[in-house]
């Protein structure tokens, strides 16, 4: 769980051993004030002296980024690379590219998911190239977590003091804008206005940004930089006792459930999608809780039912356990969940995602696709999309186009039974979408194929 506490000058580190710190703290008087209940969590960031911390803008630098903490995150995460390969990675991070927030806020998401392409000259003195991780998604704990209470920022003649940044590895992912319950001209609403005034006079602080989160003590929700009020949502825990849900702070509830590391990095690495709305407008869209949840089994699943497809052979290993998830894999949601897997591992039948009108199932299907192509126990997958209607193939691959960022290659539309035919043919890799009339024979004896050969996934309407 998340702490916050009043900003002191003692440091409380995160626990490298995987494990929760063993000590105990409130939240901050000034969180009480604001009508938050206080409540005992156990500690996953560090506390600094937000003195230290302050920063006023003297030129170009990013300077809310927190340097020391980052320059110390990327020689710990990427040991085997020569000092100038680790400064190149720092001055590609400080000095974004984008004409505008949104565009570097694209740049640099890449850049923390995907790593740093940097160069450098080996002792052979040839020019070696790399990827410098920024963060370790598959070891939260490997990283430097750290929350500060009214970080202050000055930006062209701008003095703002945000009242909780949580930042990782030195980078301020989590920007929380909170008011006071008591008053009634401060709402939610409130928060995200002052979300924006915070956007258009100090941009530099949200150029790393992964999520906002707004609170008034009663109500509060999360969403991103290019999300409108409308697309700032709740968060709930899978699982949670109802009753006990029922009496539980909403913000403590999205502190539970989204910000703690394990979570939040799933969050900031699998998704999160950049659309191009067209127009040159780009939207940043995060999953909802039901998205990330249902992905989160659905992966579990998948894992599953492939034991045996991969030639059937587990080299001798329980099946079982041969797809186990790590936790590179999946966010374990069977300690919160009575979930009971679907089948027999290597039965190749994975399950089915309901979902109701609106609730977004494209972009769920989406991240399915995006997860699924990244682990690495899926060997690089060919993902067929299959529908059986033209409007809803094109609608869908218009969504999955616009996602290609996330899907690591750009979907393909099949347009004829011969042209599937040639993009299913690859060992490995790609995303195909097709209607089902597409596996049907031609008149004139065209070779049939077979659907239940691929694992496809199936949108309901």
């Amino acid at each position: 769980m998340l702490n916050i506490l009043n900003v002191t000058s003692e440091v409380i580190p995160f626990s490298k051993t995987g494990g929760l710190a063993d000590v105990s703290f409130s939240l901050p008087e000034a969180l009480d004030g604001l009508g938050h209940s206080v409540h005992t969590i156990t500690p996953l960031y560090s506390i600094v002296d937000r003195d230290a911390c302050a920063v006023t803008f003297t030129g170009q630098v990013v300077d809310v980024v927190l340097a020391g903490r980052l320059r110390d995150a990327l020689a710990r995460l990427n040991p085997n690379l020569p000092p100038e390969a680790l400064d190149d990675a720092f001055h590609r991070l400080m000095r974004p590219e984008g004409a505008d927030l949104v565009a570097r806020n694209r740049y640099l998401h890449r850049l923390l998911v995907d790593g740093v392409t940097v160069e450098y000259r080996a002792t052979d003195g040839g020019i070696r190239g790399a990827q410098a991780g920024v963060i370790d998604f598959a070891h939260p704990e490997a990283n430097d977590f750290l929350a500060i209470n009214q970080f202050t920022v000055s930006e062209n003649k701008h003095t703002r003091r945000p009242d909780v940044v949580l930042f990782v590895n030195g980078l301020p992912l989590v920007v929380i804008e909170l008011k006071n319950a008591a008053d009634e001209g401060a709402t939610i609403w409130s928060a995200f206005n002052q979300l924006q005034t915070y956007k258009a006079e100090i941009p530099s602080l949200f150029q790393t940004n992964g999520m906002l989160v707004v609170s008034d003590g009663v109500e509060a929700r999360v969403g991103t930089l290019t999300a409108g009020k409308e697309w700032f949502k709740p968060w709930r825990i899978l699982g949670m006792d109802p009753d006990v849900e029922a009496v539980t702070p909403l913000f403590e509830l999205l502190a539970q459930g989204l910000l703690v590391p394990k979570t939040l990095l799933a969050m900031v690495r699998d998704f999160i999608v950049f659309e191009d709305g067209g127009g040159g407008a780009v939207v940043k869209k995060m999953a909802g809780y039901h998205q990330f949840h249902a992905v989160q089994v659905a992966v579990e699943e998948t894992l599953r039912s492939a034991a045996l497809s991969r030639g059937g052979d587990t080299g001798g290993h329980d099946a079982a356990a041969a797809v186990k998830p790590s936790a590179d894999n999946v966010v374990d949601l069977r300690s919160s969940l009575e979930h009971r897997p679907g089948g027999n591992p290597g039965d190749r039948r994975v399950g089915v995602v309901w979902h109701t009108q609106g609730s977004g199932k494209s972009l769920t299907m989406a991240f399915y696709a995006g997860r699924i192509i990244r682990d690495p126990a899926m060997e690089n997958p060919t993902i067929v999309v299959l529908t059986d209607r033209n409007d809803l193939d094109d609608q869908l691959f218009g969504v999955f186009s616009r996602c290609r960022e996330l899907l690591r290659q750009p979907p393909v539309q099949a347009g004829s039974r011969s042209h599937l035919r040639a993009l299913l043919s690859v060992a490995a890799g790609g995303v195909v979408f097709t209607t089902i009339q597409k596996f049907f024979p031609e008149e004139q004896g065209d070779r049939q194929l077979t659907p239940v050969s691929y694992t496809h996934l199936r949108a309901h309407e």
